[in-house]
């Protein structure tokens, strides 16, 4: 009995559609991408891929399609945080490249 009333939950949530992201939505995950990204610009490594995420999201948000705006804003932030990473990961690595 137990088996089958957590199959039957299981299905019923995977039936129930996805909530469809808001404005508040994307002025969060906007924010977050767009703070990633001045802390890669402090880093002198700002990803030109990020920039143009961040643009496809301020569009996406002015017409209105808030879940493309905070997907294209989630992966401007990805692309800022890998931009990060690679630019306080070679800061020290180059040392062990150098030939002696």
């Amino acid at each position: 009995m137990k088996k089958i009333m957590f199959a039957a939950i299981i299905v019923v949530a995977a039936a129930m559609p996805a909530r469809a992201a808001s404005e508040a939505d994307f002025k969060a995950a906007f924010a977050a991408a767009d703070s990633a990204e001045k802390d890669a610009g402090r880093l002198r490594n700002q990803w030109t891929t990020t920039e143009a995420a961040l643009a496809a999201a301020k569009k996406a948000a002015e017409a209105g399609n808030f879940d493309q705006a905070v997907k294209s804003a989630q992966e401007a932030e990805a692309l800022a945080k890998a931009s990060i990473f690679q630019a306080t990961s070679e800061k020290e690595r180059w040392k062990d490249l150098e030939i002696r």
